[in-house]
C-alpha cells in the first residue's frame, strides 16, 4: 500500500474516536481503546445510524470501521469527506479499492486498511512470505490452506485468509490462482473455509511431500488481539496523510 510518511507506532494521545460498528468487535475495541485513555465520542450500529453525520464525524479525531462488506465502502468514504482518518477492518469489499484508494488521494486523506489487525497475525504474515519463498524451489511439496471462523462471518475466504493466499502466490511460482474449494489443477491454491462456533479464527497453511509435511498455524483465542491492533493504528494515523497497512504501523 501507498504512504508518504516514515512509518513508526503512534503515541498514546487521547483521541476521540468514532466507532462505525458497535457489534462484538466494536465493543472490543471499545474496552481497549478506554484502558488506552481514548474517548468513545460515537458509536454507529443500525439503530444510532441517523448519527452518522459529518458534523458528528468531526467531532473525532479518528474512525475505527469494522462493519460488513455491503456498508464498508460507503462508511469509508463519508469518513474521509468529513476529513478525518479511518482505521477499516472490513473484508469482502475489496473489488472496490481503486475507488477507495483514488478517493482518499485525491481530498489527501489518511487511512490504514488491514484484513486482519492483530500483531500476531501480521507477524504470521511475514513468516508465511518466508516459507513460501524457501519452498518454492521444493517441488516435491504442495501447499494448501484451511481457515476457521465463528458463523456470524459473513465473507468465505475471510479476508486474511486471501492475504495469505496472495503473499503465497506472489513468492511460490508453481501456484497461480487460489480457490475456495479443493484443487483441480495443480496450479490451484486450494483454501477450504468452515463456520464453526464460537471459533475467533484459525488459519493453517500446509506443505505436504511424499515424505513429511511442514504446516503453520495461527489461532485467535478471543477478539483482543484485532482489537489492540485497530487502537495502535487509530494511535499511529495522527497527523499522517497517505494511505497505510499494518506493516506500516508495526514497523515491519
Amino acid at each position: 500500500m501507498d504512504s508518504n510518511t516514515n512509518a513508526a507506532i503512534g503515541t498514546n494521545n487521547h483521541l476521540n474516536i468514532a466507532l462505525i460498528g458497535y457489534g462484538k468487535m466494536g465493543k472490543a475495541i471499545e474496552e481497549i481503546a478506554v484502558t488506552r485513555g481514548h474517548n468513545i465520542v460515537l458509536k454507529i450500529d443500525i439503530d444510532t445510524a441517523a448519527q452518522f453525520t459529518k458534523e458528528n464525524l468531526q467531532l473525532c479525531d479518528v474512525a475505527i470501521e469494522f462493519t460488513s462488506p455491503h456498508s464498508a465502502v460507503e462508511n469509508i468514504l463519508t469518513c474521509l469527506d468529513a476529513g478525518i482518518p479511518v482505521i477499516s477492518g472490513s473484508t469482502g469489499w475489496l473489488t472496490r479499492w481503486d475507488e477507495v484508494k483514488a478517493k482518499c488521494k485525491a481530498i489527501n486523506g489518511a487511512m490504514v486498511y488491514a484484513s486482519n489487525y492483530s500483531v500476531g497475525v501480521n507477524i504470521f504474515f511475514e513468516v508465511n512470505k518466508f516459507l513460501a519463498r524457501l519452498m518454492d524451489p521444493q517441488s516435491d511439496y504442495d501447499v494448501s490452506m484451511e481457515e476457521i471462523h465463528h458463523t456470524e462471518k459473513k465473507d468465505a475466504p475471510s479476508g486474511t485468509a486471501i492475504t495469505l493466499a496472495e503473499q503465497i502466490l506472489e513468492n511460490l511460482g508453481r501456484k497461480k490462482e487460489w480457490v475456495n474449494q479443493s484443487k483441480v489443477s495443480p496450479e490451484e491454491l486450494s483454501i477450504i473455509s468452515e463456520r464453526i462456533d464460537p471459533a475467533p479464527g484459525t488459519h493453517k497453511i500446509k506443505y505436504s511431500s511424499p515424505v513429511d509435511d511442514i504446516e503453520i498455524i495461527h489461532t485467535a483465542h478471543n477478539r483482543k488481539g484485532f482489537a489492540t491492533g485497530a487502537v495502535l493504528a487509530a494511535e499511529f494515523i495522527q497527523n499522517k496523510k497517505g494511505i497505510f497497512s499494518m506493516k506500516d504501523v508495526l514497523g515491519f
